[in-house]
């Protein structure tokens, strides 16, 4: 097992509102998250680094779930009582009112993944059948394509296009989706900002994803094709890719 996380601020951005993370639990089995902050001032790093560090801690003092069933219950509750910090962070701190994060982390059992998001920061994954989203947008303008109201191609710029449905934080329960796969020998995960996925297209991140090369130049070449086209943008980027003698363990 091999993971790597990396994040940049962009080229136009004065802050970088995204945080994210690889952490190992006591069974050296990952949990990769990446988070794009939003709110006013520099609330959006605070509501990214509370979800991002308070995750991280817990995974930490946690033994691995032999069950994709309880794996997606503690991620359920985790998340919920995350949620609430972040809330209630805000309301204790007149300067962070409002603030809120998305959220999207995989979490590594023996021989699953099991992986949670809410707002629009994706996971994909790329193995012998190709690339491909698992998550779904919680956005206006994906809720829009699903109705037919509008092409996937005027969804890329609706000018609404980053107004989020859902967002950890911003109320005392959020909504989340969770899911499971299998992880075979050589697939790999590729978890992201909106400020990767709305400057690559599906076929530049595949074939960087298909490369040869280690996983921190893949990062390195993910932010910087995302920078080359303009980065207005935090770029976060995380890579898990399974090898074959522990497939989701290090």
């Amino acid at each position: 097992m091999d993971a790597i996380f990396k994040t940049d601020q962009g080229k136009i951005r004065k802050h970088n509102e995204d945080s994210g993370g690889i952490f190992l639990n006591s069974d050296n089995h990952y949990l990769a998250v990446v988070a794009d902050g939003m709110g006013g001032h520099n609330a959006g790093e605070v509501a990214s680094e509370i979800a991002v560090s308070s995750l991280g801690k817990l995974w930490k003092n946690t033994a691995s779930f032999p069950s994709p069933e309880e794996t997606a219950k503690w991620v359920r509750v985790q998340v919920e009582n995350v949620n609430k910090k972040i809330f209630e962070h805000a309301q204790l701190h007149p300067e962070c009112e409002g603030m809120g994060t998305t959220l999207v982390a995989a979490l590594c059992g023996d021989g699953f993944v099991t992986i949670v998001n809410i707002g629009d920061s994706r996971c994909y994954l790329y193995n012998e059948n190709g690339f491909k989203q698992l998550t779904e947008d919680h956005s206006l303008v994906n809720e829009l394509v699903k109705a037919g109201e509008i092409s996937e191609e005027d969804a890329e710029f609706h000018p609404r296009k980053n107004m989020l449905l859902k967002a950890m934080g911003t109320e005392l329960e959020t909504d989340m989706d969770i899911l499971t796969i299998t992880l075979e020998e050589n697939d790999k995960l590729l978890l992201c900002s909106d400020g990767l996925s709305n400057k690559l297209s599906i076929a530049e991140m595949e074939e960087i994803l298909d490369n040869e090369m280690e996983l921190d130049l893949k990062a390195n070449k993910l932010i910087d094709l995302a920078n080359h086209y303009g980065g207005e943008d935090n770029i976060s980027v995380a890579i898990i890719e399974a090898q074959a003698e522990s497939r989701c363990k290090d």
